[in-house]
């Protein structure tokens, strides 16, 4: 079989089980385990506290002692187990504590999947930035195919996509073993302690330009755990407006929100025009004012005559998503030692699903709250603060991180 069709099945197979259960969990605790908004912001929460050591640690793992195949697969057989488990949780504590142990095997397997990719494509002699976005897109698919298969067949507000998950992840952790080997790259006998424990990739931090990244990773991590979080609970009160409770944004949400996803595919086979002719300190600077509009739209939208505004978000979430975590992580691997990448990789993720999807998960719980009077929540002002918190990361961006582009570069990334 081709290589760059086994990567694809990987690729959508990744994605598909976490977009099983992503987008709808919150409607489904909400509804079904009667869990309050903060409890179902902590389990949301459990994905940027996981991310903020795993991935690191299972790069670190992959890079030193064990195949980088064998160790993504193995978490994916392990989240298989507590998926099912999930299903079967009537009470929203032990939800909370059910995911957030499949967190601490799932979060990191994001990152593996693309060390793997990118280690079979570089032996496979391929090029990382011409072939592995148009690879990586079928992740996106996979997403979509999730949530319109747990939306058509009703089961967001059942059990049963956590058994569509887990059977998913156990056929992708069989299937991830059965790659070509991605052997660890190794230490010399001389190795400091630092590279011992596998503390290689935190020396990135000494270059202020990857520091600079590195925070601006985080913060804008941020903004992508507030729309995981809110972005359905955000349709679902439209529903006892009597106005819109029938119209199409409120029956089928997760159809709406796939539209995200659809614009993903797009945007992500743009990357590699938009890279090498305007570099990542630009592409990072259309993701960050993408994000303004995403939360802007939702501010003014509605589901009657505001629908055109609900829908240009959703198209918008493509740049603002993947020019951000795509072009991020091709940058980080250019950047990177051949030695590190996959700690690199983990590091990459802890920033952006590890502390920022932790604080963006706080404080736009914060914020929700602020905005919510004798329970109802005020969302224009909701989505207009967080639009706000964007437009300011973006003007700081401009003149805190120094880069010059150079296209002959982006050719390094195929080590």
């Amino acid at each position: 079989m081709n290589i760059k069709f086994r990567l694809i099945i990987m690729n959508f197979l990744e994605f598909f089980i976490w977009g099983s259960w992503l987008i709808s969990l919150g409607g489904y605790m909400f509804t079904v385990l009667h869990a309050t908004g903060s409890q179902i912001g902590a389990t949301y929460g459990t994905m940027g506290i996981a991310s903020l050591f795993m991935p690191a640690l299972m790069g670190i793992v992959a890079d030193r002692w064990v195949n980088a195949e064998r160790v993504l697969g193995a978490c994916h057989i392990i989240g298989a187990i507590l998926l099912f488990w999930a299903s079967t949780v009537g009470d929203p504590t032990m939800m909370y504590w059910v995911m957030f142990f499949n967190a601490l095997v799932f979060m990191p397997t994001i990152a593996l999947n693309n060390t793997v990719s990118y280690i079979i494509l570089e032996n496979k002699g391929y090029s990382i930035i011409k072939d592995f976005p148009p690879i990586r897109v079928w992740g996106t698919v996979g997403f979509i195919c999730a949530m319109w298969l747990v939306d058509i067949t009703g089961w967001t507000q059942t059990p049963m996509q956590f058994i569509v998950s887990g059977v998913a992840a156990v056929i992708l952790g069989i299937y991830s073993i059965t790659m070509p080997a991605c052997k660890p790259a190794g230490k010399s006998k001389d190795a400091s302690w630092i590279s011992a424990l596998g503390l290689d990739a935190l020396v990135l931090f000494k270059r202020r330009k990857m520091a600079v990244f590195f925070i601006f990773s985080m913060l804008l991590g941020a903004a992508l755990q507030i729309t995981n979080a809110f972005g359905k609970p955000f349709l679902d009160d439209f529903g006892s407006n009597e106005a819109f409770k029938n119209l199409f944004a409120v029956t089928h949400p997760n159809i709406l929100i796939s539209v995200s996803q659809i614009s993903e595919t797009l945007f992500i086979l743009t990357i590699p025009f938009f890279l090498h002719r305007f570099g990542i300190k630009k592409v990072m600077m259309m993701s960050i004012f993408a994000w303004v509009f995403r939360f802007g739209l939702f501010g003014i939208g509605n589901p009657g005559g505001g629908f055109i505004f609900l829908l240009l978000s959703m198209i918008i979430y493509g740049m603002a998503f993947d020019f951000f975590n795509i072009s991020g992580s091709l940058f980080v691997e250019k950047e990177a030692d051949i030695k590190i990448r996959a700690s690199a990789q983990g590091l990459f993720m802890l920033m952006t699903n590890g502390l920022g999807a932790f604080f963006g998960g706080m404080l736009s719980g914060w914020v929700v709250d602020h905005f919510t009077i004798e329970g109802v929540k005020q969302w224009p002002s909701i989505w207009f603060t967080f639009a706000a918190y964007a437009l300011v990361l973006g003007i700081v961006f401009q003149f805190v991180f120094r880069y010059k582009h150079d296209p002959a570069q982006l050719d390094a990334v195929k080590h």
